[in-house]
């Protein structure tokens, strides 16, 4: 397991600066960002992608299944002398909140490939938004090198190898259980599996709930990856792009910008 994935304040950090230098300088691109526009990050983890949010004068909420994240998240946020609202909840269990209550933005980050019902999910997030709202949407698409978020192992031999996601269950499992991993990672990480999220299946999704895709952005070097190993981001090439399937293999984020058609 690498360090930031231990320790938590240093992620929330990472997750601020990438944040802050490329998710919103994208969304903004389609959506001005300023005083008074209401945002909610679901999936939120410790809130680092809000923080840069919050600078700019927005009004934020983190939803979250997870307490743990969202007792740091409160942490985090205090320590930073930032104010924001954060709901430990699951979010396809939240009820539509009136119009005049819903969001200029949706924030959802890492979040659908982990998701079962993800034509629920995609339909549900988009119920949440303003007339004019839009969502900002970053996975890695599941046959990249790192899509089966392998990377959480504690084994340092299991969390480097690549691609050996796409191997038959029970071979990725039981490599991962000579390595040493608990039952519990091991467990994840077979439910990612299983949660698999491709380019060409979330846009079929979004047809299929009529949701409009605005833009979608692929990265060959994700930028997190800046903070992570000190690489430089950069986009996948327009021609490999434009390749169906092909380009699951070497796009290791995906971003989109979508809204309620």
């Amino acid at each position: 397991m690498q360090k930031r994935h231990s320790d938590r304040l240093s992620y929330f950090e990472d997750s601020a600066c990438t944040a802050r230098e490329f998710y919103l300088p994208y969304v903004e691109k389609f959506r001005p960002i300023g005083s008074g526009m209401r945002i909610l990050e679901v999936g939120c983890g410790e809130g680092g992608n809000l923080l840069p949010f919050v600078e700019r004068g927005c009004e934020v909420t983190g939803i979250d299944l997870s307490a743990n994240r969202i007792a740091q998240a409160k942490d985090f946020f205090e320590r930073s002398g930032c104010n924001a609202r954060f709901i430990h909840a699951d979010f396809l269990a939240l009820k539509v909140p009136p119009e005049e209550e819903r969001y200029d933005l949706l924030v959802i980050h890492d979040v659908i490939e982990h998701i079962h019902p993800k034509s629920d999910f995609i339909r549900h997030a988009h119920d949440f938004l303003m007339p004019d709202g839009i969502i900002f949407w970053g996975f890695p698409a599941w046959q990249m090198p790192f899509g089966g978020h392998q990377q959480i192992c504690k084994s340092k031999l299991c969390s480097h190898l690549p691609f050996i996601h796409l191997l038959p269950n029970r071979l990725y499992n039981g490599i991962l259980q000579l390595c040493g991993e608990s039952e519990e990672c091991r467990k994840e990480l077979l439910d990612i599996k299983r949660t698999r999220m491709t380019i060409e299946r979330f846009e079929h999704l979004l047809a299929m709930n009529k949701c409009a895709l605005i833009h979608r952005c692929l990265w060959f070097i994700n930028p997190h990856y800046k903070k992570k190993f000190d690489l430089k981001p950069r986009k996948l090439s327009q021609p490999i792009a434009r390749l169906a399937y092909v380009r699951n293999f070497v796009s290791t984020a995906c971003f989109y910008i979508t809204h309620k058609g």
